[in-house]
């Protein structure tokens, strides 16, 4: 289905440009804002990928003193179903949530009663103020993006009432551990214990905070808010960075013509830094699924991994801790002329698979044509060799926007003399990763032994916790024996798919998994033994990890027994 036009952004101010044409000292009006999902709260909120059902806001004008109307407004829920946790704490029903408005009405009627506020109040710039990061970056934006709405740029920028207190107060808890309760009680204030609406009491508690705030030392208050990215920004990154551990996730189950932007907007919401995601590319040089993306600090990191198992259209997406040598090795290069063809800006990189070993810029900017030119013609192709100089068919090529590379994806699987071209999206990771993978050697073993390169030792073991796969079809990729496996795929151990490749490089057919056990590997043997793929059946058997780590080293199974493999891996 077709997923609706963005809508536009309801009215709102531009806090970051009328900062700057407001003379009078101080902060400006603050919009203490809560809100609650039909799932998870507190330092959960966001987590379990609910929509948003409530928002409950107050302006207050810090140096006057004086606050605005609360307002509170329930929010339609596409799934209205609350978990228990939420009926309880909230006592909102299924039925209220239908009767209310959808988000984009809601935030329509946020910016003008809002607007209205901050005018009785005086006027000026206003900016957001919420009990941490998560209301924003981990349901607003990412709910947003999912339903194609754009957010005003009020929702940009905002003040963490946490940290503002943690600045006074730095012998306090840290400022993720705090709370809108804990807060008023280092404060010594007394809150309205009788309050039991949903929301409000945590708003009044919060501005009460906040004013007393301000009757102290606050010069260093409310003068550097938190910013949310509005878009994702592509670079290169040298083999020679030292990335930070705790900023680097992997991303494992993307789809495989995913791009970085699409990476990004899953992540909507948090700070990526420049040229931070990498997509991996499987031994036969093609995205295997997996990407490494590197956030701006380790609290954006934290939040990201929060979205452990959310949803790409109809696939979900499992998040976990990477590190920054396993970034710096898909990501870093070392070639000039690849950081020469990397450093133009603000480029759509595009990569072109199946060129003529003939082929050269004039042929490539002949079969892409005038209608899409390639930034700086020649100058914007960086065509992919082999160390001793023999084109491989790969390059890759800038287009100065999206349209342009629009139009150039349109000549997908267009003739190039006798061959059909592929394009596809790129990022400079992936060029980075091609260019590094041919400079150092070959892509694919051309010795008999490993066949398939190993990135971890397996363990020897004569339990039949394995399944073997034969009678692939030789198109098949890992996604594929997913969808194959059904349900049996979330048995698998973490990296348990291994294709086994033929002497030359190629699919042979064949597979291996690794299974969580010698039960779940026989259930998935019954299950599946002779189902078809691609109009084939296939072959599904229980074997042992010493029996796979055999073929995998270069031995062969059949079905009289193992032979052992040319050499041994030292």
């Amino acid at each position: 289905m077709t997923p609706p036009p963005p809508q536009p952004a309801p009215p709102g101010p531009n806090p970051a440009a009328d900062a700057a044409a407001d003379p009078r000292p101080g902060p400006g009006p603050l919009v203490v804002l809560f809100g609650a999902t039909a799932g998870a709260l507190g330092p959960d909120l966001g987590s379990d990928e609910t929509d948003l059902i409530l928002l409950v806001w107050q302006v207050v004008e810090p140096r006057s003193r004086q606050v605005g109307t609360l307002h509170k407004s329930l929010v339609r829920a596409e799934a209205a179903a609350l978990s228990p946790q939420c009926r309880e704490a909230s006592g909102l029903s299924a039925d209220s949530l239908a009767r209310a408005e959808p988000l984009d009405k809601v935030l329509q009627q946020f910016s003008q009663l809002v607007s209205g506020d901050v005018a009785l109040l005086g006027g000026g710039p206003y900016m957001l103020c919420t009990d941490g990061q998560q209301l924003l970056r981990q349901v607003l934006h990412p709910e947003a993006s999912r339903k194609n709405l754009v957010l005003p740029d009020t929702f940009f920028s905002f003040y963490d009432l946490r940290r503002e207190f943690h600045v006074q107060h730095p012998s306090a808890s840290p400022a993720r551990d705090l709370t809108v309760a804990t807060m008023a009680q280092d404060l010594g204030l007394e809150t309205d214990a009788t309050e039991d609406d949903f929301g409000v009491w945590e708003v009044k508690t919060m501005v009460a905070v906040i004013l007393h705030l301000l009757d102290g030392p606050s010069g260093q208050l409310f003068s550097k808010p938190e910013v949310v990215k509005q878009k994702y920004e592509t670079g290169p990154c040298s083999k020679a960075n030292v990335v930070d551990s705790e900023t680097v996730v992997r991303a494992r189950g993307l789809p495989w013509q995913s791009s970085d932007q699409d990476v990004a907007r899953f992540f909507k919401g948090l700070n990526i830094a420049r040229g931070g995601v990498a997509l991996c590319l499987n031994a036969q040089g093609r995205r295997n699924g997996e990407a490494l993306i590197r956030f701006v600090d380790s609290e954006q990191r934290d939040l990201a991994l929060q979205r452990h198992k959310h949803h790409m259209g109809v696939r979900y997406i499992e998040v976990y801790k990477a590190t920054g040598e396993e970034f710096v090795k898909i990501a870093g290069g070392t070639s000039l002329e690849v950081a020469r063809f990397l450093s133009r800006e603000d480029q759509v990189i595009l990569r072109l698979r199946g060129l003529p070993f003939s082929a050269g810029p004039a042929d490539v900017l002949g079969f892409l044509g005038p209608e899409c030119p390639v930034t700086g013609g020649a100058d914007g192709l960086l065509f992919v060799r082999h160390p001793d100089g023999r084109p491989t068919g790969d390059a890759f090529a800038l287009f100065a926007c999206e349209e342009l590379a629009q139009a150039a994806l349109r000549r997908h699987k267009g003739m190039l003399g006798k061959r059909y071209i592929e394009l596809f999206r790129s990022t400079a990771a992936e060029v980075q990763q091609v260019l590094n993978r041919y400079a150092s050697g070959p892509l694919l073993p051309t010795l008999t032994a490993p066949l398939l390169p190993i990135p971890f030792p397996l363990a020897a073991g004569t339990g039949r916790d394995c399944v073997r796969l034969r009678g692939l079809p030789y198109t098949a990729t890992i996604e594929d024996i997913l969808s194959f496996l059904g349900e049996a795929a979330a048995d698998i151990r973490p990296h348990g798919v291994h294709m086994v490749l033929n002497q030359q490089g190629r699919p042979s057919g064949d597979a291996f998994i690794q299974m969580t056990s010698a039960e779940r590997a026989l259930a998935a043997a019954q299950r599946c033994h002779k189902k078809a793929m691609k109009e084939r059946y296939v072959e599904v058997v229980p074997c042992s990890t010493e029996e796979m780590s055999r073929v995998l080293m270069g031995g062969t199974l059949g079905r009289s027994g193992m032979s052992p493999p040319p050499c041994k891996l030292p």
